[in-house]
């Protein structure tokens, strides 16, 4: 993508700027320490048990959700957009996941296990999984409620209802299904699908901890909410034309190897 080089700009001085960054950095740690209060809040939150038996696929063969743990006391599960009748995962999940393989080894030794969670069939995930060269965790919860339980997909069924809840709301894409054409038409096909199916899942995290043998759910996150775990964002909003998405139709990146 290119940026905009007739773009006008204020141009000053060092010293006119050092005045600005100052007063921006001011304002920057406090966003820092609301955030870290943000987080205290977060780990806060009651726990709740999970009692049903969410059964997935993994590389290691079947799996409950106490497996995915890996041995760890805490789980974070990356709700990856790949439905059971995707041929590719979607492209923004995919950009979020190409920082996983970096971070997951440093989490995993800090009590942590990182996994990611599709509907699709594991050997569609393998596969997948093969081209983009990741090796963090992917489970398959094909078959299971998992997704639909917490937030990251919904049936056929519940979408022409238009009785889904995402983000903690009700929210009914009916509207929204016949942009089956353009970007999202395209969107939907470099994932093999139609845009209903390609609606029909929906990106998240959600966070659970092992405590004497019980697995307990203690956070969830969507839409906006996930912003901070894309990497690419973070270093975008730092540059100077910042994220310079006003006048992109549809999304503007790609899978790594589309480039």
């Amino acid at each position: 993508m290119s940026m905009n080089a007739t773009t006008q700009h204020r141009i000053g001085t060092h010293d006119e700027w050092l005045k600005e960054r100052l007063q921006l950095l001011e304002d920057e740690k406090e966003l820092t320490r609301r955030s870290d209060e943000l987080a205290r809040r977060r780990q806060a939150l009651p726990w709740v048990r999970i009692d049903k038996d969410y059964r997935f696929n993994t590389d290691e063969g079947p799996a409950s959700l106490r497996d995915l743990f890996c041995g760890n006391s805490q789980l974070l599960v990356y709700h990856f957009m790949f439905g059971a009748d995707f041929t590719a995962g979607c492209p923004s999940c995919s950009s979020v996941a190409d920082g996983f393989n970096g971070l997951a080894i440093h989490l995993a030794h800090h009590d942590v296990t990182l996994c990611a969670v599709s509907r699709a069939p594991i050997g569609r995930l393998q596969t997948y999984k093969k081209r983009m060269g990741w090796s963090f965790p992917w489970a398959s919860s094909f078959g299971s409620d998992f997704n639909l339980d917490f937030q990251a997909g919904c049936t056929e069924e519940q979408q022409q209802s238009g009785t889904i809840e995402y983000n903690f709301a009700p929210e009914d894409t009916r509207p929204t299904l016949t942009l089956n054409a353009g970007w999202a038409k395209d969107l939907a096909a470099g994932c093999g699908v139609d845009w209903p199916t390609f609606r029909r899942e929906t990106p998240g995290v959600s966070a659970f901890v092992l405590k004497d043998d019980v697995v307990y759910h203690t956070y969830s996150a969507y839409a906006r909410g996930i912003d901070g775990l894309w990497g690419m964002y973070q270093w975008l909003d730092r540059a100077p034309f910042g994220r310079n998405e006003e006048n992109e139709a549809g999304p503007w990146y790609k899978r790594h190897d589309q480039y």
